[in-house]
């Protein structure tokens, strides 16, 4: 067997955890997978270039070095951006909403509140508790003597209402 095919089974066969290994290093799934992409490459480039002893030890030792250079490398961009960010809240005029966003904000809930007036009672409450309220389907179907299906079907059905008006009004 190649060196190269042989470096690719250790790989393979050991990847979940070295992932997981990656993982509890960075804290994060996405950098841990980045890691250990990266640490294949590094792998496989040594094992063409000399024979390794420990292939698995090896791999692992790999994986440790690049995640711990990301963790530095994100801690170094963390601080970095930190400073930026205070750059930038200051220059930033307000949260507050313009004229502009207030006026379309208020001209979709008046099609929104429209299209609720359409709707059958039932379906109207239902949404109306579901969206405004919290409630859970569970407690809807409670409220209205129905099923928690059918509360499901009117919560949905009015919604669907309502994104189709206020879709036309645009």
């Amino acid at each position: 067997m190649s060196q190269d095919r042989a470096a690719l089974d250790v790989y393979r066969s050991h990847h979940a955890s070295l992932v997981d290994y990656a993982r509890v290093i960075t804290g994060n799934e996405s950098r841990a997978e980045d890691v250990v992409q990266d640490a294949w490459l590094r792998f496989r480039n040594a094992c063409n270039a000399a024979a390794v002893r420990e292939p698995l030890h090896y791999l692992y030792r790999i994986v440790r070095n690049l995640a711990v250079d990301d963790n530095r490398r994100a801690a170094q961009e963390a601080s970095r951006c930190s400073g930026d960010i205070e750059v930038i809240t200051h220059t930033v005029a307000s949260e507050a909403p313009s004229p502009e966003d207030v006026a379309i904000a208020r001209s979709e809930l008046d099609v929104v509140r429209k299209a609720l007036g359409e709707l059958p009672e039932r379906t109207r409450i239902a949404v109306e508790m579901h969206r405004f309220g919290g409630h859970t389907l569970a407690e809807i179907a409670g409220a209205l003597g129905i099923s928690v299906g059918l509360a499901h079907t009117l919560v949905a059905d009015g919604i669907k209402h309502c994104h189709h008006r206020r879709n036309r009004s645009k």
